[in-house]
């Protein structure tokens, strides 16, 4: 099974990429999309889209895992998340993967064992998961993060 992962940002969405073979995972790629800060929400939302589909068409995974949206204290940056979790979504919906939620808290017991473990903690453990993967960056390893959990998670 492949699994793709997503980490939904309008400034950066992480993308990672895992083949899962019964207890043992693989990695296959990963990756961030960012967007210009001052372009219209239209062309970032836009430009998301198109990212997450080229990801879905050149990896062809059999599902999609999403971490879920959390408020945050600034309501628009809440509405922002949303937005670009809408646009990330749409791609996985007009390709035809079916698509998995999970809380922030539920990934990071999964891959690390405990819900409140910090970012530092998470990417220390993708090293010890994924040994000799390449990660783009902090939003990739989130992505790779939300795949593996959802591949501990079974289903």
């Amino acid at each position: 099974m492949i699994v793709l992962g997503l980490d939904p940002s309008l400034s950066c969405t992480g993308w990672g990429v895992i083949r899962v073979e019964g207890s043992r995972t693989t990695h296959i790629a990963n990756g961030q999309v960012p967007t210009e800060a001052k372009a219209s929400m239209a062309d970032r939302l836009h430009h998301l889209h198109d990212a997450v589909a080229a990801v879905i068409a050149a990896h062809a995974p059999d599902r999609v895992a999403v971490e879920e949206v959390f408020a945050n204290k600034n309501p628009q940056s809440t509405l922002k998340l949303a937005q670009a979790r809408g646009a990330v979504l749409a791609a996985c919906g007009r390709a035809g993967v079916p698509v998995r939620e999970h809380a922030a808290r539920l990934v990071k017991k999964a891959v690390v064992g405990t819900g409140g473990a910090e970012k530092a903690q998470v990417q220390a453990m993708l090293k010890v998961l994924l040994p000799g993967a390449a990660i783009a960056g902090p939003d990739a390893a989130d992505a790779l993060a939300v795949a593996i959990a959802d591949a501990h998670l079974g289903g």
